[in-house]
């Protein structure tokens, strides 16, 4: 028998356990002391294996001193310390034998050693526990005996889990090769990384818990040998759950928590835990539900709930540092948990709980929401009789705690409190007031400057939509003018009904509002014998009485009914609040934020709300964001799927035939009232859709049926029907390839004359059966193009005839132009024939003029000499229409105001024909070089004759029915031309031929454009003085010569015209020949800027949006003028002061390029007197905000604090001393000038 005192023993094992003595080990274990390479896992096995068949056949064996300490000596040799704390805890000591020292920093024990020595132990603890349990039926009980066999086992127990663990948290490479056992350490330590103990620390806490069933109290006599016994088991517990990978496993988990539900419930543990508890919160993150979950199954199952009381007011009244992030955490995780999983039991506690609210730690405060909001579900899903007298005060003090933490200094403080609301939107008790109160506060946080606070009051507001009490009446929709018209509906029903006499609260007093009956009043000695009533006095009493009785009935229903109207009014004005703030959130940076917002409109269209079809068109503009990241792709297939939900997917019960109806119809509504920007949008959203085939064939065939109905229809729904089928040919050209016919008999035919718009678009359609964008690089895509006799081309010419004073024209006309370009083969052949016809319709009335007659006659002498025989079919077929009785009238009525509208047509058709001739080049190159290549891929040997081009106009015109052939020779030819001498040709045809040519059809209409400009008195009509500008700019962008001859005429215009519209037109004029002749603009860029400063906002939109272009593309030298663009960050107009801050994001990452001009900008802009000081304070301080580097600050300092000195009055300085507090410079030198020059300023003034 070991002479084992476990109070000895525990404190050596929590001092050193390697210092515990051995002297009666085995002898083959002692002999290993000074010869480590001789402690091999089969010297192991043959110790254990003579134990272990002791401890089986007599649990009592343990006590053996040579078991006891072979078994004690083994554990010596697997460290309880991890790894990481090993040399700090116990460090190496001279005493320590060879072995011992190994074994103070890596385990020599073998994983399956250490799983062999706890399966001895464990059944060993078994067995006595049996024994224990057996004598205690029979009432034979060995105290001295059992208490020193079960102490010896719960102490090797203890060091054993202890090695366990720290062995399972080694790394299986870790084990050192060692002598005569190296292969099988190496086989031991390829077993170690898949060895797991879960099993067996089941087990081993399975017998812990059979142990405390035992009669303990009859072992240990005392309360300290019980507790020390105890303790024996839980602090293995304690290590278990230390680990997150045991935590993580239920079943360990479940057994761990077993094990001190038992100590705390019949061995007086509950203070030991306590402290425990606290610890394990506090040091170990992942405890913090676990912890939670087991006061739960303490309180449910095992009926001890003081122990969660005391660990909340302990936690209540505890301290964290500022600097403690890990501990209140811990602690708020812990508190929203159990208030989760045992309500009644925190409620008890909320008090004590209350105080962690003016804590500075902010998770304490998040745990307390999140109690307040668990005890809400909790109490309000109580039973009547559950209910308590303060139920309701309760509630609504809860509900007071989260309205109040909407306000919190906390981003996630708010958080939590708007994401427990969404939690209580499910309740079945609505709590309208509550309600109401929530969406108000929901749609202020909508402004709050944390985008996670945004999101989460969205998604808040999105719930409260879905889940609103007014669902009761009328069902669930939440259009505003429908409840409206209920409510007067109400009202009115309420006026019609009389209350009756004697209502008490309903009727109107007709006398003073006495308040006493006037019977009482009488003389109490006179008494007034009443004749008894009749029967039928009394049956009409009676009627009269049920009668009042359901007029008050039916007046306080009609009082309940308004209430309730009132109270949805109110709900959705607050919604219609918030409508617009979430609106300008669809243009967040974060994701998230911008997905919640689309999904609020998607809801929000549900239930009808009125302003919802506006955010669901603004979020079009979605489908741009860059889809090269994650980000920007979640958003842009978000927004297809919320289209897709809202216009795509037909109702479940519809046939395959009504779903198409529907999906059309839906598709024909999203372009009516679109704006440009929006149908831009929508077009991308479409043809991206139409990518994805998300449209079918059989819709396609709806639209084209609506497109060409005969009957007439409404107007919008064909424009739309062909504006939707455009877009979707921008991903499939073969939609108006296939139907061109229609387009020809509708859109080109009878419909497109009367409608100029629809014709408008029937044009961008037909534009969209040919892919011809410019392609960077050589390699242009081959382009399938039509001969001018085509039938598309003959009626696209004549649409330019069609004589209308309809603004509509112009629209028209441009499109038609660009179809023209965008399809035929020789759009300059076709457009010079519609130029010649156009010319001569607005001219030839003229007869007296003699110079306007010469200008036809000369295109008389064109048409000749170009000998172009298949326009002579193209004026036939012209001959038609023009002879239309709806205009033929207004033409002859007023020939004078019609002689300028046709100038004003025929000058807009001359400058875009210019326009698009340039783009036609640029193509022509980009073609033959395609081409040349191609050529030289196919023949690489053949290098054909050398031919150069002499310069003259293309020959485009010059081509009969047989020029196909002529023209494969010509480019046989042109396969051995110099790309470089090609190049060169066009830039002579573009600078030289197109205006100044001999032969050149547009060098007659430079001169007229010039004229009508250079002489508007001569040409007061406002029309046409805007078109003549429009084509003269047009025909500047064509040849640097004329842009050069004409520029400070246009630059008068652009300052002193009176039309807005010119002055837009001619400010993006300026933007394009900045591109195009940089040298002859970049010393004029002072009149562009000057617009940022007109009177219309049209034009300061225009400029500003011009000039951000031309700067952000390197187009234009950034100058000191800049500061001009700085103003408007402070501009009166939203979308001017979102262009100007979107800008000056974009800026400051070029180059460091707000810092570069900084110095400028504020001198501009402190020079300007009408400048407000408020204004230019917000203007600097935003410019500011981009200068981040230290450096640059520092640098700008330097520069702007002499000027403090050369101040001529208070505000100079005042503005030299605001931007230099702005700047983080940490000169003290410049902080004490600043000091001094206020001083100075004082005392002058």
């Amino acid at each position: 028998m070991a002479d084992f005192e476990i109070n000895t023993a525990l404190k050596a094992y929590l001092d050193d356990p390697q210092s515990i003595l051995t002297p009666e080990a085995d002898p083959a274990l002692l002999d290993c002391e000074n010869d480590p390479d001789a402690f091999t896992p089969g010297l192991i096995n043959s110790v254990l294996n003579p134990i272990a068949d002791a401890v089986g056949e007599n649990p009592e064996s343990i006590t053996k001193a040579s078991q006891l300490d072979s078994l004690q000596f083994l554990l010596k040799c697997a460290p309880t310390v991890p790894p990481d704390h090993r040399s700090a805890e116990h460090p190496y000591r001279g005493t320590d034998c060879e072995l011992l020292a190994r074994c103070r920093q890596v385990s020599h024990l073998p994983a399956a050693s250490v799983g062999k020595l706890l399966e001895v132990l464990v059944s060993g603890l078994g067995a006595a526990t049996e024994v224990v349990h057996h004598e205690e039926q029979q009432g034979e009980t060995e105290t001295a005996q059992h208490k020193q066999t079960l102490e010896t086992f719960a102490f090797l127990l203890q060091w054993c889990i202890a090695a366990v663990e720290t062995k399972s948290a080694e790394k299986p490479a870790s084990a050192p090769v060692r002598g005569k056992g190296a292969k099988v350490g190496a086989k031991g330590k390829k077993g170690d990384g898949s060895w797991d103990p879960s099993a067996q620390l089941q087990a081993a806490l399975d017998t812990m818990t059979k142990v405390m069933k035992l009669k303990l109290a009859k072992i240990f006599v005392t309360t300290s040998e019980r507790d020390t016994f105890i303790g024996l088991f839980t602090r293995p517990v304690y290590l278990i759950l230390e680990s997150e990978q045991r935590v993580k496993s239920t079943t360990i988990r479940m057994h761990a928590f077993k094990v001190l539900c038992v100590a705390i419930k019949h061995h007086g543990h509950a203070y030991g835990a306590q402290t425990s508890i606290i610890q394990n919160l506090t040091y170990f993150e992942h405890l913090a539900e676990p912890m939670a979950e087991f006061l739960n199954i303490l309180a449910e199952q095992y009926d001890y709930p003081q122990l969660a009381e005391e660990v909340m007011k302990e936690l209540s009244n505890k301290e964290f540092s500022a600097n403690d992030t890990r501990g209140p955490k811990s602690v708020s995780t812990f508190v929203s948990r159990l208030s989760e999983l045992a309500p009644r039991l925190v409620q008890r506690q909320v008090s004590y709980l209350a105080k962690l609210l003016e804590s500075e730690n902010y998770p304490l405060r998040c745990a307390i929401i999140e109690v307040c909001g668990n005890l809400i579900s909790m109490l309000s899903k109580a039973e009547e009789g559950e209910r308590s007298e303060n139920h309701k005060g309760q509630i609504n003090i809860f509900f007071d705690v989260l309205e109040e933490r909407f306000l919190d200094i906390n981003p996630y403080c708010r958080c939590r409190a708007i994401q427990v609301y969404v939690k209580l939107c499910e309740l079945e008790t609505k709590y309208p007031k509550r309600r109401q109160v929530a969406t108000e506060l929901a749609t202020r946080s909508l402004e709050d400057k944390s985008s996670n606070v945004r999101r989460n009051a969205i998604k808040l507001l999105n719930r409260l939509m879905a889940t609103h009490p007014f669902a009761v009446l009328h069902g669930g929709l939440l259009s505003y003018g429908e409840w409206n018209e209920r409510l007067e509906t109400c009202e009115a029903e309420l006026h019609a009904l009389k209350p009756p006499a004697g209502t008490p609260g309903l009727a109107e007093r007709t006398q003073a509002d006495p308040t006493v009956d006037e019977s009482l009043l009488d003389d109490a000695t006179q008494s007034e014998e009443k004749a008894p009533m009749t029967n039928e006095q009394k049956m009409a009493a009676f009627q009269k009485a049920q009668e009042d009785a359901a007029t008050a009935e039916a007046l306080s229903k009609l009082q309940l009914t308004r209430r309730y109207y009132t109270e949805a009014l109110r709900f959705i004005d607050t919604l219609h609040e918030a409508n617009t703030h979430i609106s300008q959130l669809l243009g967040s940076k974060n994701k998230s934020e911008v997905i919640e917002a689309m999904d609020f409109f998607v809801v929000a269209d549900a239930y009808h709300l009125d302003t919802a079809k506006s955010g669901i068109r603004r979020m079009l503009r979605l489908i741009w964001t860059k889809g090269n990241s994650d980000e920007g792709k979640g958003v842009q297939s978000h927004l297809i799927e919320c289209y897709k939900g809202l216009f795509f997917d037909a109702p479940g019960n519809f046939s395959v035939n009504d779903a198409a109806n529907y999906v059309a119809r839906n598709m024909i509504s999203l372009t009516f009232g679109a704006s440009p920007a929006e149908l831009t949008s929508l077009e991308q959203l479409l043809a991206t859709m139409m990518k994805e085939k998300c449209v079918s064939e059989l819709v396609l065939q709806k639209l084209w049926q609506v497109y060409g109905v005969q009957k007439e229809i409404s107007k919008q729904q064909r424009r739309g029907a062909i504006i939707v089928l455009g877009m979707l040919a921008l991903a499939n050209p073969e939609i108006v390839v296939k139907e061109m016919g229609i387009c020809l008999r509708v859109g080109l035919g009878a419909f497109g004359r009367k409608d100029l718009v629809l014709a408008r678009y029937t044009c961008i359609a037909l534009m969209r059966m040919t892919d011809n964008k410019p392609v960077k690089g050589t390699q242009a895509k081959p382009s399938m193009r039509l001969p001018n006799e085509h039938a598309v081309l003959i009626r696209l010419a004549n649409l330019l005839d069609v004589q209308s004073d309809s603004r509509d024209w112009y629209g028209l006309a441009e499109q038609a132009i660009g179809a023209i370009y965008a399809l035929s083969k020789h759009p300059d052949v076709l457009c010079s024939e519609v130029v010649r016809r156009k010319t001569k319709t607005v001219f030839a009335s003229k007869a007296a003029a003699s110079r306007p007659k010469e200008e036809p006659q000369v295109d008389e002498n064109q048409v000749d000499a170009d000998g172009d025989v298949e326009m002579s079919d193209v004026q036939e077929t012209q001959a038609e229409p023009e002879i239309d009785p709806d205009v033929e009238p207004a033409a002859e009525t007023a020939p004078q105001g019609n002689s300028s509208l046709g100038l004003s047509q025929l000058l807009f058709a001359v400058g875009h024909i210019a326009l698009k001739q340039i783009v036609h080049l640029e193509l022509c190159e980009q073609d033959f070089k395609r081409r040349k290549a191609e050529k030289e891929k196919a023949n690489p040997g053949s290098s054909p004759a050398k031919k150069t081009l002499d310069g003259k106009k293309t020959p485009a015109g010059k081509k009969s029915d047989g020029s196909k052939d002529e023209e494969e020779d010509e480019l046989d030819l042109m396969a051995g031309t110099n790309e470089d001498d090609f190049t060169d040709a066009i830039a002579h045809v573009r600078e030289r031929e197109l205006l100044y040519g001999p032969q050149s059809l547009l060098s007659n209409f430079g001169p007229v454009a010039k004229e009508i400009c250079s002489n508007n008195t001569s040409y007061p009509n406002a029309e046409l003085q805007a078109q003549a500008a429009l084509c003269m700019a047009k025909l500047m962008c064509v040849s640097g010569e004329y842009c050069e001859a004409n520029l400070s005429l246009l630059i008068t215009i652009l300052e002193r015209s009176p039309s807005a519209v010119t002055r837009s037109n001619l400010v993006v004029a300026l933007g394009d020949m900045a591109v195009m002749f940089n040298n002859l603009i970049d010393e004029n860029t002072e009149y562009l800027y000057g617009r940022l400063s007109d009177p219309s906002l049209p034009v300061k939109r225009t400029c500003l949006m011009t000039l951000t272009f031309l700067i952000l593309a390197g187009q234009v030298k950034v100058k000191g003028q800049l500061g001009e663009m700085a103003k408007c960050v402070e501009d009166p107009d939203e979308r001017v002061r979102e262009m100007s801050r979107m800008f000056f994001g974009e800026l400051a990452g070029k180059d460091n390029a707000v810092y570069n001009h900084f110095v400028d900008m504020f001198s501009l802009l402190s020079a300007d007197a009408g400048l407000e000081e408020d204004r230019f304070r917000k203007v600097i301080k935003f410019l500011a905000s981009f200068i981040e580097k230290d450096k640059h600050a520092k640098q700008l300092a330097s520069k702007l604090a002499p000027r403090l000195q050369r101040a001529e009055n208070e505000r100079q300085w005042k503005d030299v001393a605001y931007v230099l507090g702005l700047l983080p410079h940490k000169n003290e030198e410049i902080a004490k000038v600043v000091d001094e020059g206020c001083k100075v300023v004082e005392a002058a003034a």
